[in-house]
């Protein structure tokens, strides 16, 4: 809860970083309308909000965009191909079945020239939390099973972007570490947030014991000087284009006038015209 406005705001401001506005957008996943609450109508005049969670939809928070709400999955956009300014999503994907797919989805809707902007979990995300209970569960039960959701390694997701037709790629990674009291508070921040296991083989629950202990761990291995233990989510931020023949395109190969050989003899020129 202390995290989805952050990276939402992180997403906008990305958002005014590009010179245009936008007269229809599209938000994937936006749950309580984490990123709408961060932009103004003078860069997106309309917004269409989808989200597979109709509780979330109700719930979002108000913005100053004019705003539809539709409740649908963000593997199958009901929306015509060539229909959006401007796509973003802010930490939802991890949840989809089928990743190429959604992003499949997300470049049809745009139109030409059209940007996607979103946010997702990154690989090292909890870590803290994932290696204290699965050391807890080996301890007391002999064996563990995933409790933390799988997310994406940063080294797939450009290659499952450039796969799904985006151009001009950009991907970040970012880290955010949040002090929590202790292993349950971060349990309890993660099911307000909505984030629990989504792994389909995981265990239906966790021991008392095993839960202590992993508690007792988590503050022995990572806990801080004031009795707080951290939790890290790793972000990673992307950003591609849909392809119009007005972007700028790479020179054909063997057209530069001036070899990188060059570039000594200048930086001799230079250092002489000093003297």
């Amino acid at each position: 809860r202390r995290l989805s406005p952050q990276v939402g705001g992180r997403i906008a401001d990305r958002v005014f970083d590009i010179t245009r506005t936008f007269p229809l957008a599209l938000d994937v996943g936006s749950g309580r309308g984490y990123i709408a609450q961060h932009l103004n109508k003078e860069t997106v005049e309309k917004l269409i909000q989808v989200d597979i969670a109709e509780n979330a939809l109700k719930n979002a928070v108000e913005s100053e965009i004019p705003t539809v709400k539709v409740v649908a999955d963000e593997e199958f956009l009901p929306f015509k191909e060539d229909t959006f300014d401007l796509v973003v999503s802010s930490l939802s994907l991890h949840w989809v079945n089928d990743l190429p797919k959604a992003f499949r989805e997300i470049h049809q809707v745009l139109k030409p020239d059209g940007v996607f902007i979103g946010a997702m979990f990154g690989g090292d995300t909890l870590y803290e939390l994932r290696c204290s209970l699965q050391l807890a569960e080996l301890e007391r039960e002999g064996g563990f099973s995933p409790h933390v959701s799988p997310f994406t390694a940063v080294a797939d997701l450009g290659h499952l972007l450039a796969r799904a037709g985006f151009n001009t790629l950009t991907v970040d990674t970012d880290e955010i570490q949040v002090n929590y009291p202790g292993l349950f508070e971060i349990m309890e921040d993660l099911q307000g947030m909505g984030e629990s296991n989504c792994s389909w083989n995981r265990k239906p629950l966790l021991h008392r014991e095993t839960m202590l202990a992993a508690a007792a761990i988590y503050q022995e291995m990572y806990g801080n000087s004031d009795g707080s233990v951290p939790a890290t989510f790793q972000i990673y931020y992307m950003i591609g284009w849909k392809y119009h023949e007005s972007q700028a395109k790479p020179a054909q190969r063997g057209s530069a006038t001036v070899s990188f050989g060059d570039l000594a003899k200048i930086e001799g020129l230079l250092k002489r015209g000093k003297k």
